[in-house]
C-alpha cells in the first residue's frame, strides 16, 4: 500500500479509524501526552504533519509531533510509537 499526502481527506479517513477501532488510545493520547490525566472522553479531529487535533471532554487539544509527518505511512507509524511509549499504567 502506498503511502498518501497528509491531505484533509486522509486526516479524515486516519480520525474516522481510530476513532472507531482506537478510541481507548485516543483517550490514552489525551491524557498523556495532553496532560489532561482525568479525561473521560476523546476523539481525533485532525491529523496535520505537525501534530494531531483531539476533542477531549467538550475541549479541543492540540498534541505536537516529535517532528514533521512526511505522509500517512509516517503518521501511522508515529501514532504507533507515541502509543507504545506511553507507561502501561498511563
Amino acid at each position: 500500500m502506498a503511502a498518501d499526502p497528509l491531505t484533509t481527506a486522509v486526516s479524515d479517513r486516519i480520525c474516522r479509524h481510530m476513532n472507531d477501532d482506537h478510541s481507548e488510545a485516543v483517550l490514552r493520547y489525551a491524557q498523556h501526552y495532553g496532560g489532561m490525566h482525568s479525561a473521560q472522553t476523546a476523539a481525533m479531529t485532525a491529523v496535520r504533519p505537525e501534530a494531531m487535533e483531539l476533542m477531549v471532554d467538550g475541549n479541543s487539544v492540540e498534541i505536537p509531533f516529535d517532528h514533521t509527518l512526511s505522509d500517512s505511512e509516517d503518521a501511522h507509524r508515529t501514532l504507533v510509537a507515541m502509543l507504545r511509549a506511553m507507561p502501561a499504567s498511563d
